[in-house]
């Protein structure tokens, strides 16, 4: 299978939220992650194009971070998201976690 992303992914298993809309907020988990997007782990992955809003932890930030991405794949056990534009905190924070300086 031919590997079309842009940026490597890294195996990290960390507890994520997830929001659709106004809807309620829905905790799941994490299992991968890039400076592009992340796979997430939710027994109700939503469909393809689905705007969402990612809450995460990450390195060097205070609170959660909300990261903005879009649905590109689902399947019965997770979706793929792609992130969308981020800040200067997010896109650092992201960084660190995959190793970065």
């Amino acid at each position: 299978m031919s590997e079309n992303r842009q940026h490597p992914r890294k195996a990290i298993a960390t507890e994520v939220g997830f929001q659709i809309g106004d809807g309620p907020r829905t905790e799941a988990r994490c299992r991968d992650v890039s400076l592009g997007g992340m796979f997430i782990e939710t027994a109700t992955p939503v469909p393809y194009g689905t705007p969402v809003r990612i809450y995460a932890r990450l390195p060097d930030m205070p609170g959660e971070a909300l990261i903005e991405a879009i649905v590109r794949w689902a399947k019965p056990d997770g979706m793929g998201v792609q992130f969308g534009r981020m800040g200067a905190r997010e896109t650092h924070g992201l960084t660190v976690l995959l190793g970065g300086t």
